[in-house]
């Protein structure tokens, strides 16, 4: 491995035909580049799906109402129901294994009529009637000041935290924020924090442009009284939420009389069940872009199983001259080996410089073209790049094994007749 006439002997034996150098490692740097920016391009696609979600808790469901399909106990069908907050400490009391419920209320949007005013200044923005658990089911950096506390909740004090939307909306730059006030549909609410989503990837505008104020302010505020628009439910961490959500729509059933088989009475969404079923997709996905990549490289490993093997016959009366000399079987082996496996990991590395080179090209367009629907970051981690150099230690020894055997299958006297 360290002598120099034997490194100084595969140079030589690779330079002196490079076409046919230059063709094999081709075959093994394109397998290698199929191998890495598939991986990558699943791992972008993978990254733009899932950012989707956000930071939230993925162990989680939302539950609303929806009208009722069926009759039941003398009340009709097509009946509409609210949750009321009382249906919150039922669930946390009577349902094991769950973490967070957090009840809430909206009012308006970001793309609606203006609800807010301050000032001379007025903005259309989404406001929510929240409880402190929230933000631990939607994770958010808080810039300035503080989130909902239960102090609020339980005193009803009108006092909201904005997004950086409301903040560029409805304040000039550099002006000071906490403590001012802003009136939501006629009345004032006291700014105590500014946030940004800790990783807003989906819809950026609609996340900055939010007001959080605490749950029963909004029910006192807005006459929404003790209703519940919809809940997020938040399971522990060792048990899915789409294994217990069953439990929590029979219990809402059950306070509000609504028929046990009634499916259309609630409405949920499984982020627990969506997420899983992503991560099933791309687990496929990566496991094609695996086999692809490996036929690829298998090809080329074949080229240069094929190339070792004339390298061998052409080499027949060299491999006579040193077996006459004195050079033993595995010498002679060791020498095709090494030529095999220099000339793999070269063309491998050339590979993964290339494909290195594919993915940072791929980034750069999409910083510059702005935010890419579903798909982010292409991108692999150095497991993917170790694994292919070690399928590429591998590779070379399987591709000069067959023309290294073969070179020292043959008696010294008859290789030295071959002209």
């Amino acid at each position: 491995m360290f002598s120099k006439d034997r490194w100084s002997e595969i140079l030589e034996a690779l330079n002196s035909n490079k076409l046919r150098t230059f063709l094999t490692a081709i075959g093994v740097s394109w397998g290698i580049f199929i191998f890495v920016a598939l991986l990558a391009l699943t791992n972008g696609l993978k990254k733009g799906v899932t950012a989707g979600f956000g930071d939230f808790a993925t162990n989680s469901m939302f539950m609303w109402t929806q009208g009722t399909s069926k009759p039941y106990k003398g009340l009709p069908k097509g009946r509409y129901f609210n949750y009321k907050i009382d249906d919150v400490a039922a669930i946390k009391s009577q349902i094991p294994n769950i973490k967070y419920v957090s009840p809430r209320n909206q009012l308006g949007g970001f793309r609606g009529a203006n609800n807010v005013i301050r000032g001379t200044k007025t903005g259309a923005f989404e406001i929510y009637g929240d409880y402190p658990e929230y933000i631990k089911q939607q994770p958010m950096d808080i810039l300035q000041g503080r989130f909902i506390s239960y102090s609020d909740i339980q005193t009803k004090r009108k006092i909201c935290v904005i997004g950086t939307g409301v903040v560029k909306g409805m304040y000039d730059k550099d002006e000071d924020i906490l403590g001012t006030y802003i009136k939501i549909n006629g009345v004032n609410f006291m700014v105590v924090g500014t946030f940004k989503m800790s990783n807003s990837q989906g819809d950026d505008e609609q996340d900055a442009s939010t007001i959080y104020i605490p749950f029963t302010t909004f029910g006192q505020a807005f006459n929404r009284g003790d209703n519940v628009g919809w809940m997020a439910i938040t399971a522990e961490d060792d048990v899915t939420i789409t294994s217990i959500k069953q439990q929590v729509f029979d219990l809402m059933k059950f306070r509000h009389k609504v028929d046990p088989t009634d499916e259309r009475a609630i409405g949920h969404f499984d982020l627990s069940e969506r997420f899983g079923r992503i991560n099933g997709l791309f687990t496929i996905l990566s496991f094609v872009g695996y086999f692809v990549g490996a036929l690829v490289l298998l090809s080329g490993i074949i080229g240069i199983n094929n190339i070792m093997l004339i390298v061998v016959k052409e080499r027949t009366k060299e491999i006579g001259v040193r077996r006459a000399l004195g050079a033993s079987p595995w010498m002679i082996k060791s020498q095709i080996l090494q030529e095999s496996l220099v000339l793999t990991i070269l063309s491998g590395m050339l590979g993964v410089s290339f494909a290195s080179f594919f993915i940072w090209i791929l980034n750069v367009i999409l910083d510059n073209a702005g935010e890419v629907k579903n798909f982010a970051n292409p991108s692999v981690s150095m497991q993917v790049v170790f694994t292919a150099l070690i399928i590429l230690v591998v590779s070379g020894v399987l591709a000069g094994l067959i023309p290294a055997n073969s070179a020292t299958k043959m008696k010294p006297v008859d290789a030295l007749r071959i002209e």
